[in-house]
Parts: C-alpha cells; sequence; structure tokens
C-alpha cells in the first residue's frame, strides 16, 4: 500500500520511501518522513492534486507522485 491509498484521516506506518532522486529522499527524511514514523493522511486535493500529511505534528504538503512512491502499512 502506498501514502495516496489512505483515506482523510487515516494513519499508517511508513515502510519504504521508494523515490526517484535522491535530493528529494533528502529532503523527505529532514522533514521527519522516515521508515517507522506514523504518518495521518489530512487532505488529498481532487483532480490529482498534492496530499497533505501529518508527521510529529507537523504538516507536510506533497505532490501526489511523491505521495505515491511512499510505502505504508
Amino acid at each position: 500500500m502506498v501514502l495516496t491509498d489512505l483515506h482523510k484521516g487515516e494513519t499508517a506506518v511508513v515502510v519504504r520511501l521508494a523515490v526517484e532522486h535522491e535530493a528529494l529522499k533528502q529532503r523527505l527524511l529532514h522533514l521527519g518522513l522516515k521508515e517507522g514514523k506514523t504518518v495521518r493522511l489530512k487532505t488529498a486535493m481532487p483532480f490529482g492534486g498534492p496530499v497533505m500529511i501529518e508527521v510529529d505534528g507537523q504538516a507536510i504538503g506533497l505532490r501526489r507522485k511523491e505521495a505515491s512512491s511512499i510505502e505504508v502499512k
């Protein structure tokens, strides 16, 4: 399952960051999004727009493509 499979308000644990670019992976790690962290989907914009997640009380906006490469359980 990936982050974009969650419904608004659902939580999951990050299993793997399968992002294509190392710089993006480092940015996500810097924001606190790493394996083992609990994330909550706050909202997903319609028509393939960005998603807002919460990690450790911090709101993070991600492009849907990036969010779909974050594996969760």
